[in-house]
């Protein structure tokens, strides 16, 4: 049954990769089919618990309600969308976004609502350090724009340099990934070669400190949320 449930999850995933739009397209029919027969295994499935479980505990239990509401949605939205396909009216499946919902809420995925709860507590403990990180990316764009804003340069694409300061806020947040390194700083850099401390300052402070601290926040408040979690919570 684990098995066959699994399947049958990732079968209804991977839907969205047939579906329009899609990146290898499948005649709606098909889709619709598959879809229709894996929410009719999870129904069942459903069913199944249900005849196997105490009437009052499998209402309570609020991962039976998301996974009944999830059915009903999917297939609410199958049916207009289905119609409206008829009409040569062009929507969209809105309810490929609640299909996750079978994966963690599924009896059988213990392991998965586990994780996905360490994540949850996981992500006030890292609101301070993210905060702060924001703080200094937007202290760093307000001096970009100052410094560089009004002397008029130009990327090597011909567009304004850094006058902009969303734009600005932007291009340092690539650059915090290195993406778009040294091509960033290339302008500045042409004009004055003392403007390079400036971006050197900004990786040193951004990529090197703050992401590592970030990284080290989440891993260690994620292993300490793992392991204090009960046995009887990841039910």
């Amino acid at each position: 049954m684990r098995t066959a449930t699994y399947f049958f999850i990732f079968l209804n995933l991977s839907l969205a990769l047939f579906e329009e739009p899609a990146v290898y397209p499948l005649p709606f029919l098909a889709t619709s089919v598959l879809e229709v027969l894996c929410l009719l295994v999870f129904l069942g499935r459903l069913t199944h618990f249900a005849k196997v479980t105490l009437h009052n505990v499998f209402w309570k239990d609020t991962k039976n309600i998301c996974i009944m509401v999830a059915i009903l949605l999917s297939l609410t939205d199958l049916a207009v969308y289905g119609v409206l396909r008829l009409y040569d009216v062009r929507s969209i499946r809105w309810s490929r976004i609640v299909r996750p919902i079978f994966l963690i809420n599924f009896a059988e995925s213990r392991q998965i609502r586990r994780a996905f709860r360490s994540i949850r507590n996981t992500l006030p403990e890292i609101t301070y350090v993210f905060l702060l990180f924001m703080f200094s990316l937007l202290m760093f764009s307000l001096m970009a724009l100052k410094l560089f804003g009004e002397r008029n340069l130009q990327t090597a694409e011909g567009l304004p340099y850094f006058r902009n300061y969303l734009e600005v806020v932007f291009d340092l947040y690539v650059l915090v990934t290195t993406a778009n390194s040294p091509d960033v700083m290339m302008p500045a850099f042409d004009f004055s070669s003392w403007y390079a401390l400036f971006f050197i300052a900004f990786v040193i402070i951004n990529t090197y400190i703050f992401m590592s601290l970030f990284l080290a926040v989440v891993y260690n408040n994620y292993k300490k949320h793992l392991k204090v979690m009960p046995g009887g919570a990841c039910d």
